[in-house]
């Protein structure tokens, strides 16, 4: 009986072990492949800047105007270019076949879906936030009320990443399938933007927040808890066609 203990508690060390250097070895692969590959991660962010700069010109210059839609601007600019970047979150791993090894492996899929996501996120949602209070700034948004646009964007922007990760993993047998991703994710994502800017337009109303953030938080968890096992579902299904 003992031994049987021994064994189990072993083999059980052994897996967390296994577990613990595929992870890793997923986490460093997908930052040598960023750095491969730059511009799929630059051009996200070069286009949420753009996109904010130029929002003045082809509007209105006023600040009044300006500080009215800053929060609703930024959210836009931000969820469209999460948008730009779905595609390639599996792309590399099916043409060299690691995807399908990765499928293959004795190793629990979803922890490897949602460790491949959060990298992603790391290299594309996380800059547009550090970025994000420069360029609200441009748009006249208070000082006072960045802390909150901040922190939906921190809760916001990995539910992006982790709903367009089952959009990306149903297209990545296809060949540019950027603007399908965009279609199947789009509307999915329109909660996180309706409840994001909401919390900020009630911080500059001077109304509570804590509703928006409460739901914000709910659709975080549910994402983290429920997409790495859509997304896995939805790999092992393009893998096998």
């Amino acid at each position: 009986m003992l031994r049987l203990q021994k064994y189990s508690m072993n083999n059980s060390a052994v897996d967390s072990n296994s577990l613990g250097k595929v992870l890793k070895s997923v986490c460093v692969r997908e930052y040598l492949c960023a750095s491969r590959y730059r511009q799929a991660f630059i051009n996200p962010l070069v286009f949420f800047a753009i996109i904010i700069a130029l929002f003045p010109l082809g509007v209105s210059p006023e600040p009044e105007f300006l500080s009215a839609a800053s929060v609703g601007v930024v959210w836009v600019a931000a969820l469209l270019s999460s948008m730009l970047s779905l595609d390639n979150l599996f792309m590399k791993d099916y043409d060299d076949g690691s995807l399908e090894q990765l499928v293959l492996s004795s190793q629990p899929l979803y922890l490897i879906m949602l460790i491949k996501s959060f990298v992603h996120w790391t290299l594309t949602g996380l800059p547009l936030i550090i970025i994000s209070p420069l360029l609200a700034m441009m748009l006249y948004l208070d000082l006072e009320h960045l802390p909150v646009l901040l922190l939906t964007l921190i809760m916001g922007t990995p539910v992006i990443n982790l709903i367009g990760g089952i959009g990306a993993a149903l297209t990545v047998s296809l060949r540019s399938s950027g603007v399908l991703v965009s279609l199947l994710v789009l509307p999915l994502t329109i909660p996180v933007l309706i409840f994001a800017t909401g919390a900020v337009q009630a911080s500059i109303d001077g109304a509570s927040i804590n509703g928006y953030i409460a739901i914000l938080g709910i659709l975080l968890m549910l994402s983290i808890t429920l997409a790495p096992f859509a997304t896995s579902a939805a790999i092992k299904l393009s893998v096998s066609n």
